[in-house]
C-alpha cells in the first residue's frame, strides 16, 4: 500500500464531503483525485487538485485571438491550431498539483524543471522512512559505451548479484546510522537537519507539484521520452495517462505535434525536398554535421 493509514482516512474524509461546484469540472480527472498510483518500489503519484478543462483552454483562445480563429470550425481543431503553432498562453489557464513520491536522485533531476511550485517532506522537521529504491534486475545496466549519460547492457548472474547487494547493504546500513544519530531514546544525538546528510540519493521523498498544463507538457515531452532514465521516465509516463483523461483533447495534439512529431530544420527541409525531385543526397552534399544527418536518417530513412 503506497499510502499510510492516516492518508487513506485523508482521502476518504475528502471523498465523503464532496459538495457541488459551479466551476468547470473534467469527468476524467474527477475519477482520478487523490488516487494513489504506484511507481516503482515505493513511489506513487496522485492528483490532489486540478483547475480548468478542454474548454477552459478554448475560452481563453478566443478571447486572446478573437477574429483570428474563427476559420476553425470546433474546440478540437481549435486545440490543434494552437498547439500546431506553438501557441502556448491559453494552455497555461489549466493547472494541476500533484503527490508524488519519489527517490531524491529522481527528485533532483525533476527539480530542474523550474517552472513549478513546489513543497518538499522536510527531513528538517520529520524522520524519513526506511525506504530505498532498489532497482528491478533488469534495470541493473552497465554505463554505455556510446552515450556518457545512459545505459549499456544489462547485468546478468554474479555480476548483477554483486551490484544489487552492495545498494541494498548501503542503503540499509546508512538508515541504521541515521537512525542512531537521532535524538532519541534518551540520547542527545544529532539535530535532524544534519543526521539527514548521511542518507544516500535513492532514500524515498514526498512532494506537492504544482504546475500550469503548458509547462507539465514540456516536462512530459523530455521526459516520457524514450531517452530519458527509466526512474523519472516512469512517473512522466504515468502523468501522461493521468493528463490524457483530465485534457483528453489537448493531450491527444499534444501527443500528434510534440511526441509524435519530430522538429526539422531549414537544412532538412532542403534536403526533403531535394529527395523529392528525385536527388540523391548524402551527408557531404546537406550542410549537415554528421550528428544532425544521423539524426536526419533516423526519422527520414
Amino acid at each position: 500500500m503506497p499510502l499510510t493509514q492516516e492518508a487513506q482516512a485523508e482521502i476518504d474524509a475528502a471523498r465523503a464531503g464532496a459538495r457541488p461546484t459551479l466551476r468547470a469540472v473534467s469527468e476524467g480527472m474527477e475519477a482520478q483525485l487523490y488516487t494513489a498510483h504506484p511507481v516503482l518500489d515505493h513511489g506513487f503519484v496522485r492528483v490532489i487538485d486540478y483547475m480548468g478543462d478542454d474548454s477552459a483552454i478554448v475560452q481563453a483562445a478566443r478571447v486572446s485571438y478573437g477574429a483570428g480563429t474563427k476559420h476553425v470550425s470546433n474546440d478540437e481543431g481549435l486545440i490543434r491550431y494552437l498547439m500546431r503553432h506553438w501557441h502556448s498562453t491559453p494552455f497555461e489557464m489549466c493547472e494541476v498539483k500533484f503527490h508524488v513520491k519519489l527517490p531524491v536522485f529522481v527528485a533532483r533531476q525533476w527539480i530542474r524543471h523550474r517552472t513549478a511550485n513546489v513543497n518538499e517532506y522536510s527531513a528538517r522537521y520529520s524522520i524519513l522512512d526506511r525506504e530505498f529504491y532498489i532497482p528491478e534486475p533488469g534495470q541493473l545496466a552497465a554505463q554505455s559505451t556510446v552515450n556518457n549519460q545512459g545505459r549499456g547492457a544489462v547485468l546478468e548472474g554474479a555480476e548483477a548479484a554483486r551490484v544489487l547487494e552492495m545498494l541494498k547493504g548501503d542503503a540499509m546500513r546508512a538508515y541504521d546510522h541515521y537512525e542512531a544519530m537521532l535524538s532519541q531514546d534518551g540520547q542527545q544525538g544529532l539535530a535532524r537537519e544534519l543526521a539527514r546528510m548521511n542518507l544516500p540519493a535513492n532514500v524515498y521523498t514526498q512532494w506537492y507539484w504544482k504546475t500550469d498544463l503548458h509547462n507539465l507538457f514540456h516536462f512530459l515531452r523530455l521526459r516520457a521520452d524514450a531517452h530519458a532514465q527509466y526512474e523519472i521516465r516512469v512517473y512522466a509516463e504515468l502523468m501522461c495517462k493521468l493528463v490524457a483523461d483530465w485534457v483528453p483533447l489537448a493531450y491527444a495534439a499534444f501527443a500528434d505535434y510534440r511526441m509524435g512529431g519530430v522538429s526539422v530544420s531549414a537544412k532538412g527541409v532542403e534536403v526533403i525536398r531535394r529527395r523529392l525531385a528525385g536527388e540523391a543526397v548524402t551527408q557531404e552534399t546537406s550542410g549537415m554535421s554528421k550528428g544532425e544527418w544521423r539524426e536526419f536518417v533516423e526519422v527520414f530513412g
